[in-house]
């Protein structure tokens, strides 16, 4: 990269290099620039993510989906620390474009948790054999997963997540977007949506840094600037996971959910649907808070406990950024 001239890129020895004003990194979670960046920086959390798309579901059961669900308390995997495992579900083949509700037996259904990135966790193997154990007390139209179903693929994935996101550029002509950039939130893992949601702002300012030939990295940074929101959501999976080493009630997790979701109900779609669609704002997240609180007042010290009084201030800075904005 030469910050006056632009950018090249080795294609090797027998070809030309390509040559550029500015390079986009889309490589994803596990780009070898971004890695580079962060220079063997441990992962702040890590979300842990198997599943399967199959047929054999009964049909007139398979007619909505869930977006987080428990149906067990926090897992004590011994010397790999405990887990709260969360399901989501998802009918395949109805609705738009597809077959009326009630005449489809395909579903799509992940096991996913939520922990730090010590060596000590459990591989992808345990949770995948895991899910295979439970799956039938989450879907109880299976019984036996090797006779039941019709496994049409099956998907295991981890999402490592950091603090310092989005990623400031550190060089000129080079911008990381997507999952390389960090930009993905720290609860709804990544991939094509953590693009998407951003793709008018980002490609609208990139047009513009092109245009007016404002490339160096102190520009791009204002591409990929602080965001509060994002930052913000980090409490949330602090608060659904358990470090290693840390003792903590079976029923914590649970009794958090049950607690919230039942105060956001109440309080209407305004609240509710925003939140699972992954955006904070300020109104809905206070007012949630803050009826939580008195919905059960002896369960906030143990959240305070749980997190940490460091992560709970830094947070409370994050919230004051977006009631400022």
């Amino acid at each position: 990269i030469s910050d006056t001239l632009g950018a090249a890129l080795d294609m090797g020895a027998d070809k030309e290099p390509i040559t550029t004003k500015l390079v986009l990194d889309c490589m994803g979670n596990a780009s070898p620039i971004s890695r580079q960046q962060r220079y063997g920086r441990k992962p702040d959390g890590v979300c842990a993510v198997v599943g399967s798309c199959a047929g054999g579901f009964d049909k007139d059961s398979n007619l909505l989906g869930d977006i987080i669900y428990t149906n067990s308390e926090i897992q004590d995997k011994g010397s790999n620390g405990q887990l709260q495992y969360f399901w989501e579900a998802f009918p395949v083949g109805i609705g738009r474009n597809g077959n009326e509700p009630g005449t489809s037996d395909v579903k799509t259904t992940y096991m996913f948790t939520y922990m730090d990135a010590s060596e000590g966790r459990p591989s992808l193997t345990t949770l995948m054999d895991d899910y295979w154990t439970q799956l039938p007390i989450y879907q109880p139209s299976i019984s036996n997963v090797e006779t039941d179903l019709d496994v049409k693929r099956v998907l295991f994935a981890y999402f490592p997540t950091y603090t310092d996101s989005p990623l400031k550029p550190q060089w000129s002509r080079l911008l990381a977007v997507g999952d390389a950039s960090g930009i993905q939130s720290p609860l709804s893992f990544g991939g094509f949506g953590a693009l998407t949601r951003h793709l008018e702002r980002i490609s609208t300012a990139i047009s513009e840094a092109l245009e007016n030939d404002l490339l160096h990295k102190s520009d791009l940074g204002q591409i990929n600037a602080y965001t509060p929101n994002l930052s913000a959501a980090w409490m949330f999976q602090k608060a659904m996971s358990v470090r290693m080493g840390q003792s903590v009630d079976s029923k914590f997790v649970n009794r958090l959910l049950a607690t919230n979701f039942d105060v956001m109900d109440n309080m209407g779609l305004s609240t509710m649907m925003p939140f699972l669609q992954d955006v904070v704002k300020i109104d809905g997240l206070a007012g949630s808070l803050a009826r939580s609180f008195v919905a059960d007042p002896a369960f906030m010290p143990q959240i305070v406990a749980h997190v940490g009084i460091p992560t709970l201030v830094e947070w409370l800075g994050h919230v004051s950024m977006i009631a400022t904005y």
